[in-house]
């Protein structure tokens, strides 16, 4: 049986121990040695990005796209092959090792995709990048930063699901843009704070892998009326 070996290490801001880990050709990054994502495990991260921008997909539209967590690359992958050749997409990872790692250990795993010229990568909150984007909006914002409302990766990642954040989120996208948030499960409080916001809203279950036979996440779907007013509702 092939080991596990540890290729690389970093602290978080509130002390985790984060790791990540190569077996046979996969990795996974856990955190105090609890898995957080497996390369074998990415369909629901595909799933993401594709709803995201299916929408915006059409080369004339020139689809503005925001990633919020880059994780192991498989929804910013999925972003630019759906988002089509004229696409601008920044990625936003606020822990900076995650993109050496993307770009060094992890390069070949989703054939470079951070070279895409289309790409801009960002290490910051997203939370900073989505309330500066009024002036400068999104067609379509991608979140994959949580496993639900409480279940945060950062503590001060509430605040975006509260009313004031789903609004920010709001004010960050065109008329007639998409917001897709992953949760590990279904999540009655997000769902009803961005219909409160004024969002069309869908819950997407999506499968952990393709052969499973449960859907074990949802993807909350959320499009802003093409005449949607600035002010919340």
């Amino acid at each position: 049986m092939k080991p596990n070996v540890t290729l690389a290490e970093t602290m978080t801001p509130n002390g985790a121990r984060m790791t990540l880990v190569e077996h046979d050709g996969s990795f996974c990054i856990r955190v105090n040695g609890q898995q957080l994502m497996h390369s074998k495990v990415t369909t629901s991260e595909i799933k993401l990005g594709t709803l995201g921008c299916e929408r915006h997909s059409a080369e004339d539209l020139q689809p503005k796209v925001l990633i919020g967590g880059l994780g192991l690359g498989f929804t910013l992958k999925s972003v630019l092959q759906t988002a089509g050749p004229t696409a601008t997409v920044h990625v936003v990872e606020l822990f900076p090792e995650i993109v050496e790692w993307n770009r060094t250990f992890m390069a070949g795993l989703n054939g470079d995709a951070l070279k895409d010229e289309r790409v801009k990568v960002l290490t910051e909150d997203v939370r900073s990048v989505i309330s500066r984007s009024v002036q400068t909006p999104y067609d379509v914002i991608a979140l994959d930063i949580d496993n639900n409302t409480t279940a945060m990766v950062k503590v001060e990642n509430h605040l975006l699901y509260k009313k004031g954040g789903v609004q920010q989120i709001w004010e960050a996208l065109r008329p007639g843009g998409r917001a897709a948030i992953w949760f590990a499960t279904a999540d009655v409080a997000i769902e009803r704070l961005l219909k409160k916001v004024g969002f069309n809203v869908q819950a997407i279950p999506a499968k952990l892998c393709g052969s499973s036979k449960r859907e074990t996440y949802m993807i909350y779907v959320a499009d802003k009326p093409l005449a949607a007013a600035m002010e919340t509702k």
